[in-house]
């Protein structure tokens, strides 16, 4: 059988590969502590939980749902977003109910790459937005994200050949896995470069409530209130501990907006109303359990920071995400794909190797901080006597 040849760039991938290795740990009898994967062990409220359970005793909501039914979600979301922002949204043109975020950043390459076209992707980066470039028959070209720079991208060093074939460039801030925070300047900076380029600015945005400064981190739109090029993709996952009822949003530029929803009419209908239903009272009711998420995660990020201290680890403490970003001792940091898998089967403690984000991951380790502090500290004392054998 003969398979197309997009699929061969597509076959490993980080969460895949620990899935594996964390089940190759199990059958060996290890008990698995998680800290591979970003998926939230905090509850989803009740009222959206009673909200949604309601709805299966609506027949209404039992058939499918197409883009005009999604009006009451999309007028919820422009009300949220100007409310957070300041940015006045069209809840007819400038909104798209998405079955997460992800399903944006994977499928929005189709609507504006032809084959051959360039997308300039982060490196680290999701390896969602590597993935759906190369769906869409396009190329990449990654802007190292370096701690010296702040994880934050240098666009004078994008080569003119490669920004002539250039149509797309795709930024998350709060980032995934580096944890870099973009200040407002910095998105002034990018939309300018981006006018000026004709590439459109797509920002994956999961991780804007999930910041320990007090504030949310700022919006691209907020640099380009006229939507003149960019487009933001938002997710219920992280903020409000949806993620497996797989609710998201795209929202900005209303051309780019209607590209991706042709690209979503014939790929798949909407997710069932009466989770759309549950992300509406998640969005309009009170947000102190946003404010609540984010402080466990603070707790957490204290607790871990402090453990990794005390067997003499000082690793820096982020100022966003769910995420710590912390760089291997050697001779791990030349490997930290074995370092991850050799550490699930001798401790069961389950890391994201850096590598699996980009080249430019090589030599870190990502670790979700969904786990209890007392759990967090267990698996420091795991990874300290693993290190230390």
């Amino acid at each position: 059988m003969q398979f197309a040849d997009r699929l061969t760039p597509l076959q490993t991938n980080v969460f895949a590969d620990m899935d594996r290795a964390k089940a190759q740990a199990r059958q060996s009898g290890q008990t698995i502590i998680d800290l591979s994967l970003g998926s939230s062990d905090l509850p989803t409220a009740p009222a959206v939980l009673d909200t949604i359970s309601e709805a299966l005793y609506d027949t209404s909501t039992h058939g499918y749902s197409l883009f005009q039914s999604t009006l009451p979600f999309r007028q919820t979301v422009a009300q949220w977003y100007t409310g957070k922002f300041g940015v006045p949204v069209d809840p007819e043109t400038e909104v798209l109910l998405l079955i997460g975020s992800q399903e944006g950043t994977a499928h929005l390459p189709l609507a504006v790459l032809n084959p051959g076209d360039f997308a300039l992707l982060t490196d680290p980066g999701y390896p969602s937005h590597a993935g759906g470039v190369h769906l869409a028959s396009g190329q990449f070209y990654t802007m190292p994200l370096l701690v010296e720079n702040g994880f934050l991208p240098k666009f004078e060093e994008i080569p003119a050949a490669v920004l002539t074939q250039a149509r797309m460039m795709v930024l998350s801030y709060p980032h995934n896995p580096t944890t870099g925070y973009a200040s407002l300047e910095f998105w002034q900076t990018a939309v300018e470069f981006c006018q000026a380029h004709n590439l459109v600015l797509v920002h994956d945005f999961p991780y804007g409530d999930v910041t320990y400064t007090g504030e949310p981190a700022p919006s691209v739109l907020q640099a380009d209130r006229d939507k003149t090029c960019s487009i933001e993709f938002y997710s219920m996952s992280k903020s409000y501990n949806m993620g497996g009822f797989r609710v998201g949003y795209a929202i900005g530029n209303a051309e780019l907006i209607q590209a991706l929803r042709q690209v979503k009419a014939v790929i798949d209908f909407n997710q069932y109303p009466g989770i759309v239903r549950g992300a509406i009272a998640a969005l309009s009711g009170s947000q102190e359990g946003v404010e609540r998420t984010v402080s466990t995660f603070r707790q957490r990020r204290d607790a871990f920071v402090a453990a990794m201290a005390r067997v003499g680890w000082e690793i820096p403490k982020p100022d966003a995400t769910q995420y710590l970003w912390v760089k291997l001792p050697d001779p791990w940091a030349r490997d930290s794909i074995h370092f991850c898998v050799q550490l699930v089967e001798a401790t069961g403690v389950a890391l994201a190797p850096g590598r699996g984000f980009g080249k430019y991951g090589e030599g870190y380790v990502r670790i979700a901080l969904v786990q209890t502090p007392e759990v967090l500290e267990t698996a420091v004392q795991k990874i300290h006597q693993f290190i230390a054998t």
